[in-house]
């Protein structure tokens, strides 16, 4: 009985270290780019995601496809890529760290109400660094998505209407 409870724990061991084994093997950003999978960053940040057809050409460059929020306005998610005119070339790691955490651009604008950021808030120091990484590390697209529209205003491209509760 002995030897099996042995053996059960060096397999144990052995499996716990597998992730880290195949974080190292994916080279220096793998983890940041696990990251942005299960948050599925790409889901609102690439082209065409929005329409069921996501271009890898635009992973994580923006959509022309935004969320209107009643009386908020309408927003389309920008360019997550390290270009600098059209993305987030100018940011630091720490900007996007803060970005994602709390909600807040370096230019002191709060993110949409649609961005999880309540959610990601929750990362610790080390994924929300190797996410940041991972997106600086991305080749850098030039995409520019359409500008925000306010409430009255005409979206510039289309967008999906978002329904909040209670309002």
């Amino acid at each position: 009985m002995l030897t099996i409870l042995a053996r059960a724990a060096v397999a144990a061991s052995l499996l716990a270290a597998m992730p880290a084994a195949a974080q190292q093997a994916g080279g220096p950003n793998a983890r940041g780019e696990y990251l942005s999978r299960i948050m599925d960053c790409g889901g609102c940040h690439t082209g065409g995601a929005l329409a069921g057809r996501p271009d890898p050409r635009l992973n994580l460059a923006g959509s022309n496809i935004g969320f209107g929020i009643p009386e908020v306005g309408v927003f389309y998610p920008p360019n997550l890529t390290p270009d600098r005119e059209t993305g987030l070339g100018s940011w630091s790691e720490a900007d996007i760290v803060r970005a994602v955490r709390t909600g807040v651009r370096p230019d002191g604008r709060v993110l949409a109400p649609v961005m999880p950021w309540h959610s990601y808030a929750a990362l610790n120091d080390a994924d929300a660094r190797a996410l940041a990484r991972y997106l600086r590390s991305l080749p850098p697209v030039r995409n520019e998505t359409p500008r925000m529209a306010g409430p009255g205003e005409t979206p510039p491209a289309p967008y999906l209407g978002v329904i909040i509760p209670g309002r």
